[in-house]
């Protein structure tokens, strides 16, 4: 496309008028559509009936005004689509839970449609060829209410009529009304996934006014600059304003105060339902992130591609040379956050000889994103795929078709990201072909659609033209697909499906004959079996292939939010990641490449560190290959709890040099994305690391930074395990109960006993700062039931304690004799000679150094601190500064006690 400019961000957005916007315009369109469903009589209270004196044409509703409320024709049809999509709701729950649900999705319709709508008209794409929210001119009325006639639009004579008695009347605001819902149904051609044909109970509950200051139009209009909607729009600089990532930024921004209830129910216990997973558990991925990750997995199967095709051999001779190339044709293609390979050894070199071929074509590249959200990585995908097409010699029309058709691929647990995953890729298809939305191509972009309440009776009149053979196979299959999508929007991408004959079930959905013996009760609803049948259809099929490249931001959901049936779902389906949605999508997007594919991704990191995730570690060690990390640190979506994003091949290449940035300078430290943006150019924190090294340091951790030295010394010399076992301490389950701090307790109390509960960073001695009530050996606590007593034989021993939870860090303290420790101190026990000098090396910048190896979250477990090496000797140096320390620190712990005023404080 001639012109044209891949958008390079998005920091000219304003990101806090979006913000502002998509908020309070959730709240405000929930508030309109619960008033409008009370004037039909829906309330959470309940559907109330029609007044006595309603006839068919016409009903009434008492809204407690003098007149009841009046609705006429198809509205009648509509309301009463309304209840009953209520009440079907409600049989999966309550009625309150339903009705709430419909006018959430009633809500996020209209949103969806008000950005959709508002995106086109800035940027020229409505196929009425007139701005339907806002004047092209400024002024606050817009330009199809000042010159409804202009609109390229199909007006019945009734509607003519209708618009001339508006503007007869100065009725601006229904004729607003009416032109907008005229629209969005003559976009119902073009973009029918999220512009519905029919008539629905979504065009009963819409009441809005371009002439309210305070109403959602006028807010979108002039609360968001145009500019961040316009995709050609440049600052000063040249650089882009807006873009299609504005869709995205919306989407998350309307979903915050939903997730923050999430959250605050989280902490009520409350776990997360299907209906709230989506809100809760999703993040937009910033701009250069997702380029990352498609131009160094996407972008990599095309260059080692080209490599062949421009070197005429096998590949290029030399290392030097290759990476050179490899830098040459990022550039051409103006990928700059491509990272050339490593230089390999020459065995390496030979297996990757034999996995690459030239043989290829774009339209053979199958690319999805299993999470898409509002789609914002496929997007980006889509102007990726269009730089290799046109590199190929397509034209931009040819490319655009081929890419919708045949390469791009989505899937979303969530209708309201579908629709504008769906929308988004399309104003990206309209940017490079101004015709496409005419041509009405194949998207493969789905919401996943899920079985339940199927009519099973009527599949028997399905497959009507197959013949007597494949019928019986086409029906077989399809109930077993019914049966695997049971439940889907509980799971989501992580549904496993067979590969089925997929034309075949194609087939079988296409046409059903009632012609027979069916009677009319039977065969009611047999046109919604089918829809849904085609959607099952579609939806299994872009499970079950592999593909070539697979890019997602995984959802993120601990073990603990997840209800009852995803729980037991991935106990069973994904043993080795179940503790995080994000890890088990870790598994399930490998289980989904091809051979020689690639899967990128951005997550949390703990996945690389944490003891309960080291059998996928050891998977990914044994059966796929690193190719390149970015390790984020925290930062990237604000004050996290870190993230880095990697790109790894599903093939295993043995001693394959993978490449790393640490773009993080200190451990627990929040920098900004766009401070990372710039490491990442200056080349900080460069590494190139082989997986095979990771294996020699227990528990296999993505261990890229550590030195030979280092992997030698894990190799060479016994752990700390050995010597001075950490252990972990007792959860008693009501701490408010049974602790309290220690300017609160009587001294000689024989009921409450010093307690080690965790605290600050501190060196050497202190942090006594608890008290625990073990009267009996903690017959209370025991007798509760809800208490996890760990290592009770180490109670009261004398040991060496840290803060478990620490953002910096570790710290090491000398515990005498006689204190209990909670879970949250680890204690390790040395033997009594070795103490001093076990403090002093924990204390070291060498056991910092280990432990962050092994765990550089905030949590260093007791199986961490046992793993690290260590070489125990005496040493009556160390033994006297460690005492000398000691002596110093518990100095200052008892000034501080001392200093303490009781008469403040009444003790227990």
């Amino acid at each position: 496309m001639e012109g044209f400019k891949l958008t390079q961000g998005d920091a000219h957005m304003d990101k806090t008028a979006i913000k502002n916007y998509a908020i309070w315009a959730r709240t405000k369109l929930i508030e309109d559509i619960k008033y409008k469903a009370s004037l039909l009589g829906i309330t959470e209270k309940g559907i109330a009936d029609a007044l006595p004196q309603s006839t068919t044409q016409e009903q009434y509703f008492d809204i407690g005004t003098r007149e009841p409320y009046a609705i006429r024709g198809v509205q009648i049809a509509q309301r009463q689509s309304l209840a009953e999509a209520i009440k079907k709701k409600a049989q999966e729950s309550d009625y309150l839970t339903a009705y709430n649900s419909i006018i959430e999705e009633v809500a996020y319709t209209w949103f969806n449609r008000f950005i959709a709508v508002r995106f086109m008209e800035v940027n020229d794409y409505l196929p009425c060829k007139i701005r339907v929210l806002s004047a092209v001119d400024g002024r606050q009325e817009p330009d199809i209410v000042q010159n409804p006639f202009d609109a390229k639009l199909d007006y019945t004579s009734a509607e003519e009529e209708l618009i001339s008695q508006h503007q007869m009347n100065n009725e601006g605001d229904k004729l607003f009304n009416m032109l907008f819902v005229k629209v969005c149904n003559d976009l119902s051609k073009v973009l029918p996934q999220l512009f519905e044909a029919e008539q629905d109970y979504t065009e009963l509950l819409l009441n809005i006014s371009y002439t309210d200051q305070d109403g959602l139009i006028y807010k979108l209009v002039h609360d968001i600059p145009e500019d961040n909607f316009d995709v050609n729009a440049v600052d000063e600089e040249g650089k882009p304003v807006g873009q299609v990532e504005i869709i995205g930024w919306l989407y998350q921004y309307y979903n915050t105060e939903p997730k923050n209830e999430t959250f605050a129910l989280l902490k009520k216990n409350v776990k997360i339902t299907k209906e709230r997973i989506p809100s809760a558990t999703q993040l937009f991925t910033p701009d250069w992130i997702v380029r990352y990750m498609l131009e160094n997995s996407l972008g990599r199967l095309v260059i080692s591609g080209q490599l062949v095709v421009d070197s005429g051999q096998s590949l290029v001779d030399g290392e030097e040379e290759r990476i050179a190339k490899e830098k040459e044709l990022a550039e051409r293609f103006g990928w700059k956050y491509y990272l050339p390979e490593a230089k390999q050894d020459a065995d390496v070199r030979e297996q990757l000889n034999q996995l690459t071929t030239n043989n290829y074509s774009p339209e053979t590249i199958k690319v999805i994103d299993p999470c898409m959200g509002s789609g914002h990585i496929l997007v980006y995908a889509f102007d990726v795929l269009m730089q290799i097409y046109t590199q190929m010699g397509y034209t931009d029309k040819d490319a655009v078709l081929s890419i919708l058709e045949n390469n791009l691929y989505g899937l979303d647990i969530d209708k309201r990201a579908f629709q504008l995953a769906y929308f988004a890729v399309l104003m990206k298809a309209r940017q490079y072909h101004k015709f496409i939305l005419k041509k009405q191509p194949q998207c493969h972009i789905y919401a996943i659609a899920e079985s339940n309440g199927i009519n099973m009776k009527h599949l028997a009149y399905f497959g009507a033209q197959l013949d007597e053979l494949a019928k019986p196979v086409a029906l077989n299959q399809m109930q077993e697909l019914i049966a695997t999508l049971h439940d889907a929007k509980e799971y989501g991408s992580i549904i496993s499906v067979a590969d089925y004959d997929w034309d075949l079930l194609h087939q079988f959905a296409a046409e059903f004959d009632i012609s027979g013996e069916m009677n009319l009760f039977d065969s009611f609803g047999i046109e919604a079996t089918q829809q849904r049948l085609q959607e099952l259809v579609a939806v299994g099929e872009v499970l079950a292939q592999k593909y070539e490249v697979v890019v997602t931001n995984p959802p993120y959901m601990g073990s603990s939010g997840m209800g009852a049936k995803l729980s037991a779902y991935v106990k069973q389906n994904y043993p080795d990641t179940k503790s995080d949605m994000s890890t088990v999508m870790m598994e399930k997007t490998l289980a989904m490449c091809s051979e020689n594919g690639f899967m990128a991704m951005i997550n949390i990191p703990v996945w690389m560190f944490l003891s309960s995730y080291e059998k996928l570690r050891n998977n990914i060690l044994r059966q796929n290959s690193y190719v390149n990390m970015l390790h984020f640190g925290r930062g990237v979506f604000g004050s996290d709890f870190g993230t880095t994003s990697f790109v790894i091949g599903k093939k295993h290449i043995n001693n394959y040099l993978a490449s790393y940035r640490r773009l993080f300078e200190k451990q627990g430290a929040v920098d900004s994305i766009d401070v990372k943006e710039k490491w990442f150019f200056e080349g900080k924190g460069k590494y190139d690391a082989k997986q095979e090294n990771f294996a020699k340091i227990p528990g296999a951790p993505v261990v890229y930074w550590a030195s030979s030295k280092i992997l030698k010394a894990f190799m060479d010399n016994e752990k700390i395990a050995l010597f001075a076992p950490p252990k972990q301490g007792t959860t008693t389950g009501y701490n408010d109960m049974f602790l309290r701090l220690w300017f609160e307790v009587q001294k000689k109390s024989q009921k409450w006993f010093k307690c080690l509960k965790g605290g600050a960073y501190r060196k050497w001695y202190g942090n006594h700062d608890y008290y625990i009530d073990w009267e009996e050996n903690g017959k209370r606590i025991k007798g509760l039931g809800r208490a996890t007593i760990r290592n009770s034989d180490r109670l009261f021993c004398e040991g060496i304690s840290w803060s478990r939870v620490t953002i910096g860090a570790s710290s090491f303290r000398y515990m005498p004799r006689g204190y209990f420790f909670e879970s949250a101190s680890g204690v390790c026990f040395p033997e009594k000679s070795n103490i001093q000098f076990t403090l002093g090396l924990l204390n070291s910048k060498v056991i910092s150094a280990f432990a962050q190896m092994l765990n550089p979250t905030a949590t260093l477990q007791s199986g961490d601190l046992g793993k690290i090496p260590v070489v125990f000797q005496e040493c009556e140096k160390i033994s006297k500064i460690v005492d000398e320390n000691i002596s110093l620190s518990k100095s200052d712990w008892d000034a501080f006690e001392t200093s303490w005023d009781f008469k403040k404080h009444p003790l227990i």
